[in-house]
């Protein structure tokens, strides 16, 4: 698998390629798929903002996702992640966003939704995707297996031409 950086660098070229800007809505990685973008210098041409929406106030606020949503299936769920890339992009000027909710550990996981779950929400000019993974390690293993697998897939993603919204 390419490193992160790597991972990065082809965001970088997609983006640049489809004249596209970026954006992040992280919850249980606290910024850090923001932080990798802006890693990479002249970054500011594709990366447009990053929303860190740790609490489900701020996903509300911030992202626009309903308080309903959140309490009828969890922070940590599809509907969740969908609306938060739904949110990053109604709330930027961006055309693309990953968005990633998830139980870092090592405490808040349950029989359901055990530690190192997380699930993915990707926008790609109004489509949405949405994948749910359960990582093994320790907080910060499962951080940063969510970091490289949001920008693996999304890289992935991009590989297709652009589509109208659905």
């Amino acid at each position: 698998m390419p490193t992160i950086a790597e991972q990065v660098e082809q965001l970088a070229t997609q983006l640049k390629a489809r004249g596209q800007m970026m954006a992040t809505a992280e919850s249980c990685t606290g910024g850090m798929i923001a932080a990798a973008c802006t890693d990479l210098a002249g970054s500011s041409q594709w990366f447009e903002r990053g929303f860190v929406t740790y609490s489900n106030e701020a996903k509300t606020e911030l992202l626009g996702v309903p308080a309903g949503l959140i309490a009828t299936h969890g922070a940590v769920s599809e509907p969740v992640a969908r609306a938060m890339a739904l949110g990053a992009v109604a709330h930027s000027r961006a055309q693309v966003a990953v968005a990633v909710t998830g139980i870092a550990g090592p405490t808040g996981g349950t029989a359901d939704k055990p530690v190192g779950t997380v699930w993915f929400g990707w926008n790609v000019n109004g489509n949405i995707t949405t994948a749910t993974r359960r990582f093994d390690g320790d907080r910060a293993a499962v951080r940063q297996q969510t970091l490289a697998w949001a920008c693996a897939r999304l890289n992935a993603l991009l590989q297709t031409p652009p589509h109208a919204p659905r």
